[in-house]
């Protein structure tokens, strides 16, 4: 493309050729998406409650929990719960910021590249779920240190913590680009494995591939250290495939097809 031109008081200059512009890199635009999460009073608030919910719950056990419970595993475990199903909002939250603010057309003017943003999204969704697993750990380190208790991580895995939460995380995400507004998105995210597992138990046609479609079920011995065959990563995979990654193509397809208004 050649450069364009332009004239001032009668004197040609010339202007830089569209592709000269310097391009905004992938892990800036990865840092944008995660200031943009804490930019708003909902983003802020729930990486704070899901931060201070670690807190309570692990202080909680601390004090009315039995003796025997006060190990860091034990601390981390009682996290787990309440932070695996919160953390789906986190990606929600942030693929569907450009749709439920109306700032799409702001996003994909500065960076008409969409499918970037959307890999940036998804990378800015694990981030904040690690982030979120580390303050757990961290909470959970600090009271074990408080009450002196042992710093074992029987019955709980800390590598088994890190992958289900990216799995749940980028679920979340994977539903939000799907769907495009976040309450939609959250109820569905809730919803639709729970109604999967009450469907496959109560129907004998779906028994067989029930542990192939339920992410419940692997997530939750990745979590518990519990050993796991190759069977068991293999409907971890495919299980991941139905609930992260079909979303996520779908919702790519929808983001690089819609209209922005």
């Amino acid at each position: 493309m050649s450069a364009i031109t332009a004239t001032t008081n009668d004197t040609p200059c010339a202007l830089p050729a569209l592709e000269d512009v310097g391009k905004v890199s992938f892990l800036r635009l990865v840092a944008i998406e995660l200031r943009k999460s804490v930019n708003t009073r909902a983003g802020m608030w729930l990486m704070i409650v899901m931060t201070g919910l670690s807190l309570v719950v692990v202080g909680a056990s601390a004090i009315w929990g039995p003796d025997e419970g006060h190990t860091l595993g034990s601390f981390l475990a009682v996290t787990a719960i309440p932070l695996m199903m919160l953390l789906p909002i986190v990606g929600i939250m942030l693929a569907t910021q450009e749709w439920s603010t109306r700032t799409g057309l702001v996003t994909f003017t500065l960076e008409p590249r969409r499918g970037l943003v959307i890999a940036a999204k998804l990378v800015a969704s694990a981030v904040l779920g690690l982030l979120v697993i580390a303050a757990a750990f961290v909470a959970a380190g600090l009271v074990t240190a408080l009450v002196g208790g042992e710093w074992t991580l029987s019955g709980v895995s800390a590598g088994g913590m890190v992958l289900a939460t990216v799995i749940f995380v980028l679920q979340g995400a994977a539903f939000g680009l799907a769907f495009l507004n976040t309450p939609f998105a959250i109820v569905a995210s809730l919803v639709l494995p729970t109604a999967w597992t009450i469907a496959s138990s109560l129907i004998s046609a779906l028994s067989d591939v029930a542990g192939w479609l339920n992410l419940e079920q692997p997530t939750g011995m990745l979590i518990s250290g519990a050993e796991m065959s190759g069977e068991n990563w293999a409907q971890l995979g495919t299980a991941s495939l139905v609930w992260v990654g079909l979303p996520i193509a779908v919702g790519t397809w929808r983001v690089l097809t819609r209209e922005v208004k």
